[in-house]
């Protein structure tokens, strides 16, 4: 039968494996964070600030440029014709 499921996990549940990952993950990204104030003290300056900075576009969002071009009201002198 095309296009017709017949089995397996229901549509949006989501992979066993894929939630025990996370989950762990969970945990080593917890324990890493409340050691974090320890390990940039035995940081170099420059070290800490790099390190820092690595990790600030997942604290804060970037922030994006706006370009374009705006229509002022004014025109210019040399387009009088």
């Amino acid at each position: 039968m095309v296009g017709k499921k017949t089995g397996g996990r229901v549509a949006g549940t989501p992979n066993r494996i894929t939630i025990e990952l996370r989950k762990t993950l969970k945990g080593i990204v917890a324990s890493e964070l409340e050691s974090l104030p320890g390990t940039l003290e035995q940081l170099q300056p420059k070290e800490r600030l790099e390190l820092l900075v690595k990790l600030l576009p997942f604290c804060m969002p970037k922030v994006d440029s706006i370009g374009g071009t705006y229509d002022t009201g004014w025109r210019d002198l040399g387009d009088e014709n």
